[in-house]
């Protein structure tokens, strides 16, 4: 039986293996990725599908899609949300691209901002038509609440938002 040697330390007992170059490393030179760290993506690159990465190849090649990533969950946070019941105000606004949906979510804040983060990708500023549905699943004696929804990502300019008046104390 070989003793497989890890290419970081040098090391023997490397029992894990990188997942972009394949080389074998120990637990103490590899750096972990959760497997539901990319979970807003809707398809994950193949770059950043895996659990188990050596140093160099983290840090060249998978920190800045983190960083990247981190950076559009953020820029979803900013998403004005206009819901279907807002028409007044998105009367004027253009709806040029697809509505986009999700699936099984948590709670409704998830589900708005697992939207918001599509928008964000498309390098877009607002959603319109949002409308989410929530589902009651019972199992057994347990029960819980499945929450989907859908919108329409568009860009707005605030300067050309029509305001309603009736709405100044609930503002957007």
């Amino acid at each position: 039986m070989e003793k497989v040697t890890c290419s970081q330390c040098s090391k023997p007992k490397a029992q894990l293996t990188c997942g972009i170059c394949e080389c074998s490393i120990c637990k103490a030179c590899t750096q972990f990725v959760d497997e539901n760290h990319f979970s807003f993506m809707a398809k994950v690159p193949d770059l950043i599908a895996h659990t188990t990465y050596c140093q160099s190849c983290f840090y060249d090649k998978v920190q800045p899609e983190i960083e990247n990533y981190e950076a559009l969950i953020e820029k979803a946070k900013e998403v004005s949300i206009f819901d279907k019941s807002q028409s007044k105000e998105t009367r004027l606004i253009k709806r040029l691209e697809d509505p986009v949906k999700v699936v099984d979510c948590e709670d409704r804040n998830e589900t708005i901002l697992r939207l918001a983060f599509f928008a964000a990708q498309k390098n877009l500023n607002s959603l319109v038509d949002v409308e989410t549905t929530y589902q009651k699943v019972k199992n057994g004696s347990y029960q819980t609440t499945i929450w989907s929804g859908t919108a329409i990502p568009t860009q707005v300019d605030d300067r050309k938002l029509l305001k309603d008046r009736s709405l100044w104390n609930q503002p957007n």
